[in-house]
This record gives C-alpha cells, sequence and structure tokens, in this order.
C-alpha cells in the first residue's frame, strides 16, 4: 500500500501544479476561481496522503467540493451571466482537468481494493468522493463554456419545458 499512496502524493503534487498553472492562463474570473477551489482541495489531498505516508493518525474532515464551488458560482453569478466566451486554452484546460479527475477516481478505486487497513479504506473512500465531485464540477463547467445554449437546456429543464415538476 506505501506504493499506492506514494503515487497518490505523485499525483496530487501534480494536480497542485496543473491547477494553478490553468488558473493562471484562464482569463474568466469563474473559470479562474474554480481552478483555485479545487487546487486547495488538492493541497489538502496531499496533506491527507503525506500524513497516512508517515504514519500519523489523522481525520479525514468531511469537505464537500461541490458546496466550495457552489460559492463561487453564486458569488459570481451576474459575472458569470454575462456573455459567456471561453478561449481554446480554457476549454482544454477544463477537459484536461476532468480526464485527470477521471484517472484519479479510477486510481483510488484500485487503491481501495488493496488497502489494508481501515485508516487507508477510509482515506481512499473519502478521495473517491471528492475526485468524483471534481469530475463533475470540470465535465460540466466544460459543456457550459462549450455550448452554453445546449447546457442550460439539457441542465436547466425549465426554461426548456416550462417547469419539472419533480423539482
Amino acid at each position: 500500500m506505501t506504493n499506492a499512496i506514494e503515487v497518490a502524493i505523485k499525483m496530487e503534487t501534480d494536480a497542485i501544479k496543473f491547477y494553478k498553472a490553468a488558473a493562471d492562463k484562464t482569463k474568466n474570473s469563474v473559470g479562474k476561481k474554480m481552478f483555485l477551489t479545487v487546487r486547495e482541495d488538492e493541497k489538502r489531498h496531499l496533506n491527507m496522503l503525506t500524513q497516512i505516508f508517515r504514519g500519523i493518525d489523522i481525520t479525514v474532515k468531511d469537505v464537500s467540493p461541490m458546496k466550495n464551488i457552489k460559492t463561487v458560482f453564486e458569488t459570481l453569478k451576474d459575472e458569470m451571466m454575462k456573455k459567456v466566451g471561453a478561449t481554446d486554452d480554457e476549454l482544454e484546460a477544463f477537459r484536461i482537468a476532468s480526464q485527470m479527475e477521471k484517472e484519479g477516481i479510477e486510481f483510488y478505486k484500485k487503491a481501495l481494493s488493496e488497502a489494508k487497513t481501515e485508516k487507508e479504506r477510509i482515506l481512499f473512500e473519502r478521495l473517491i468522493k471528492e475526485e468524483e465531485q471534481h469530475y463533475s464540477i470540470f465535465s460540466n463547467s466544460y459543456s457550459f463554456l462549450s455550448d452554453t445554449g445546449n447546457w442550460f437546456m439539457w441542465e436547466e429543464h425549465s426554461i426548456v419545458d416550462g417547469g419539472t415538476p419533480w423539482a
């Protein structure tokens, strides 16, 4: 399991660097804030993994990336609702981020299946959950920025069908 944690530490370190670079290149303030917010999650993941690797007893906090991102959208919603335009580089950053998170999910699921201790199982389950939320955030952002009109049609059913009875 030590090897899985070492690989996870490298993955999280790479993600932190990538999200910083993506934020630096992103002109759209919502996208920039999104990358920086997820980067903070990855820093926390790195800290948890490092502590496990060192054998320190830690408690995995129940943090929700979706709540963090919701706050970003709520604070910047007026700006976000202006005409959205993304450069090809920004769209590519969201596409790459989605793929990175998908690969992270697959890695952590494999690590979970090979976990030897309860502490490792809890950690990998938590990381899977958070990386799934990151994947959803980036995938949905890519869809929104690349095809805003259809995103609203699919994500905001009430605009198309006059309201959803289950909402």
